[in-house]
């Protein structure tokens, strides 16, 4: 191991949740390995700094200690004076490949690149910016990428998978980078004093297992979600009442209605937001009280949705900033976070009574409204110049924000009784996320088909979530972000669909511009896709919920990448397709016009779900129309005759 050392400053600034990283690094150095001590736990690493102002200044000591087939590297001792970034370096097989740190939806093998780990938004407004203007001159190319330092990730967490099947997972909260560009070796620079775990495994299953047992697993998921469709619907009582009517007579089997401005709305020129007052809006949402309790009677949950701000317009944060509840900036006031086009109050989640009072919000006019589920928001938005109430340096508790979050609301299941009943989904994350989490989304996509950003996008980020021991996960059915020009098609919604009936949620969205989109019941070949989506995927309700079941136990994900049971090179690096379980091979339709798809299956025995043809594996073109995906079920699994038979639901 090569360690080096030096001091920094950081200069990040954020605008909308997006982050400008700059620091000045200087009097980097690297050490010499002096001596190497037996100790009764393992090792003790004595590094020497030759430029070290006195002798007790120039030692740099690693203890190493082993329990069981886990090893974990600490730096031990008081930091040094004027030490404040760490660079450790180990050599590596340059032929592995590298998977996790999170969430990356351009990549899924990492190796050659180099990974920021820091919480940010992933939708920045100067990106989408320039992309909308690159289209408009020289037309879409959805197959182009950008670098991927240009990247930023809503999960950030530092912890990586190899090929040659071994975990790494870094216990730090500050900045830091992974390193993977060398070939040959492994840099991990850190911005605190590193704690390094490392363990590995026979298959990525014990990986897996190992990792989780680490980071701890998701909770438990109530029954009925499995049951059919969640519609994404929104502005008003009448309104969803319609649509799930309208839906039910379709065929569709509705198991719930997400409605995300159940608090109120706002119009912005983003498009149709909601209003960030945790309140149920009477007024547009009349008598929701008795209809939530009349649509679980007909077995449709109502969920609804919580971020961690407040509108600065409304009652609730007139009361906590009264209070004192609301992170602050360095003059001592209200610190106002501007979101795509509105200033919102963020709640300071280290004052313990505010945290119990937003806590109470979840419990008392969420649950207690009769909410079955709802989305947790956000959580990446913490600025580095804060001032909290706990006095923590914001730079070290920004990447803990989306935990803390995500332990709120688990809390507010739990204190309820109403565990296995009730669940929420997030889209931000970082260490400790998985343990207090119920479910991911990969957050908001464009609704288009570019390979970056749109619906190929779910899949890596999918996987690369699922690999950093984060196995339950599914996306905005049709996407979210929609902005001039980039408007959802039909074909666009009948492909998501035809996707996410092989994930474990299947719930639609409207998109930030709803009048933009085509939606789920805009004519009537959209209801009957919808319905035979919903139909799919309720057949699938046995198998779903036991892979659940082994992701809660064992930490194994439900969709898995291709290596997860093939060592075959292509496996390595493919990233458009993915393993449901262990039995279902899933090429979802990802280009434009598509009516067939190049498709690699690993060597086994293949037979497509919905014409029967078999395959040995290799690559191959596959006749794929709307309704009819690339799906393929393993020959030899023990739920053939089942998981051919969702097909004909």
């Amino acid at each position: 191991m090569e360690v080096s050392i030096g001091s920094g400053e950081n200069q990040f600034s954020m605008s909308r949740g997006s982050f400008k990283y700059k620091q000045k690094i200087s009097g980097k150095r690297k050490l010499t390995l002096q001596n190497q001590e037996k100790t009764e736990e393992g090792y003790l690493l004595t590094y020497v700094d030759p430029k070290g102002s006195s002798a007790k200044e120039q030692v740099h000591q690693f203890a190493v200690t082993q329990q069981g087939s886990q090893i974990r590297l600490a730096y031990v001792g008081e930091e040094k004076p004027g030490v404040n970034r760490y660079w450790l370096t180990f050599v590596t097989n340059p032929k592995e490949h590298i998977y996790g740190c999170g969430e990356t939806y351009s990549e899924l093998d990492l190796k050659g690149q180099n990974v920021r780990i820091w919480v940010a938004e992933h939708q920045n407004t100067g990106r989408i910016s320039k992309k909308i203007i690159k289209e408009k001159l020289l037309g879409k190319h959805p197959d182009k990428k950008l670098s991927f330092d240009k990247y930023e990730s809503y999960y950030a967490q530092p912890t990586f998978v190899s090929s040659d099947k071994y975990y790494v997972h870094c216990d730090i909260n500050a900045y830091s980078e992974f390193d993977f560009t060398d070939a040959g070796k492994i840099t991990l620079y850190f911005q605190e004093p590193p704690v390094i775990i490392t363990d590995s495994g026979q298959d990525f299953a014990e990986v897996s297992r190992k990792l989780t047992g680490l980071l701890g697993r998701q909770k438990a998921l109530p029954d009925w979600l499995y049951d059919g469709v969640i519609l994404g619907i929104q502005e008003g009582t009448d309104v969803v009442d319609a649509k799930i009517k309208k839906a039910k007579e379709a065929g569709v089997p509705v198991v719930g209605v997400w409605c995300q401005d159940w608090s109120g709305c706002r119009r912005t020129g983003f498009g149709y937001q909601v209003m960030w007052n945790w309140e149920w809006d009477q007024e547009l949402y009349p008598g929701l009280d008795k209809k939530i309790a009349e649509w679980k009677e007909e077995g449709v949950r109502f969920l609804g949705y919580i971020n961690p701000f407040i509108a600065i317009e409304k009652d609730l944060y007139a009361y906590a900033s009264e209070h004192g509840y609301c992170v602050q900036d360095r003059e001592g006031k209200d610190y106002l976070v501007t979101i795509t086009t509105f200033p919102a109050a963020m709640v300071d989640f280290t004052n313990p009574e505010a945290y119990e009072w937003y806590k109470g919000l979840i419990k008392e006019n969420m649950i207690g409204l009769g909410m079955g589920g709802w989305m947790a928001d956000f959580g990446e938005y913490l600025p580095i110049d804060a001032v909290l109430y706990s006095g923590e340096d914001p730079a070290i508790i920004h990447n803990q924000w989306p935990a803390i979050w995500a332990k709120m609301n688990q809390e507010a299941v739990a204190e309820c009784g109403k565990e296995g009943q009730v669940f929420f989904f997030t889209r931000a994350g970082h260490t400790g996320t998985i343990a207090h989490s119920h479910m991911m989304w990969t957050g908001d996509q464009h609704v288009d088909w570019s390979i970056d950003d749109g619906l190929p996008a779910v899949i890596p980020a999918t996987l690369s979530l699922a690999m950093s021991g984060y196995g339950i996960a599914h996306s905005d059915v049709g996407g979210y972000t929609t902005i001039m020009h980039m408007r959802r098609s039909k074909e666009l919604l009948l492909r998501w669909e035809e996707m996410n009936v092989f994930s474990p949620l299947f719930r639609t969205h409207e998109g930030n511009q709803p009048v933009n989109n085509v939606q789920f019941d805009d004519d009537e070949e959209l209801l009957a896709q919808l319905a035979k989506c919903g139909r799919m995927h309720v057949a699938l309700k046995d198998y779903l919920k036991g892979l659940v079941a082994e992701e809660i136990s064992d930490g194994t994900p439900v969709m898995r990448p291709l290596f997860y049971h093939y060592d075959e090179a292509e496996a390595y690096t493919e990233k458009t397709e993915y393993l449901l379980g262990r039995d279902l091979l899933v090429a979802p339709v990802y280009e434009e016009g598509a009516k067939s798809r190049t498709i690699y299956l690993p060597s086994d025995g293949w037979v497509n779900i919905f014409d029967g043809k078999e395959y040995v594996g290799g690559h191959m073109i596959v006749e794929a129309p709307i309704g009819k995906p690339p799906v393929f079920v393993r020959k030899d699994s023990k739920d053939y005759e089942a998981l051919m038979q969702v097909a004909q639901a």
